[in-house]
């Protein structure tokens, strides 16, 4: 566990899936389930997360277009790009508990920034979703964006030398323990987010 004290962070680095926004991943099933005149249940046991096609996607190398095409073709539903990207669009479920009030109050200590695996559809999407939300990161680092995805030693390093902040200065949330030990070993502190109270609960920790 990452020992945390006042003084002992110039910089929280926050991931944004269910540390900041909800993610619900059953609406995009229900979603594309409702389209393709199919249960859910048929969908879902053929889905594969992290797939070749979805990393690929994550970092910019796919477009939507093709990897809307891989889902047709793994999931077996001829459903259009429109149909496609309304429920990869629809997993998104509001902010997690209590964080509106936690993020404006650590801004007022210390910087913020963001550091995200996600593409290009739902950064169009949440950017003007949540962009009060989002309003209180000096920057988001995104996996689409900057080529480059969370666990990877490169990617770590990549944000931390953009942010301009000691790794061992920086506190970095995220609800995947691969991405917590991938952070942890290049260097910086990180709390695994298993519960909405693991914000706050570090943020005290820090004095904040």
């Amino acid at each position: 566990m990452t020992s945390l004290s006042p003084g002992s962070a110039d910089a929280l680095l926050f991931d944004l899936g269910r540390v900041v926004l909800d993610i619900d991943f059953s609406k995009a099933i229900a979603c594309w389930a409702g389209h393709a005149g199919c249960k859910p249940e048929a969908i879902v046991a053929r889905y594969v997360r992290d797939s070749e096609a979805y990393r690929l996607h994550e970092v910019g190398k796919l477009s939507d277009e093709d990897y809307f095409a891989s889902l047709r073709a793994s999931l077996g539903i001829s459903i259009s790009d429109a149909q496609f990207l309304e429920g990869w669009n629809a997993i998104f479920a509001g902010e997690m508990p209590d964080i509106a009030e936690l993020l404006p109050r650590a801004a007022k200590r210390m910087p913020l920034y963001a550091f995200s695996n996600t593409n290009r559809p739902h950064v169009e999407h949440f950017s003007k979703e949540y962009a009060d939300l989002l309003g209180h990161f000096r920057e988001l680092y995104l996996s689409s964006s900057i080529g480059l995805r969370k666990p990877d030693a490169e990617a770590f390093d990549h944000v931390v030398a953009a942010m301009g902040i000691p790794a061992n200065r920086i506190v970095f949330f995220d609800d995947l323990a691969e991405n917590i030990e991938g952070a942890r070993a290049r260097g910086l502190a990180a709390v695994h987010v298993t519960s909405p109270h693991d914000v706050g609960i570090a943020l005290k920790a820090l004095g904040i």
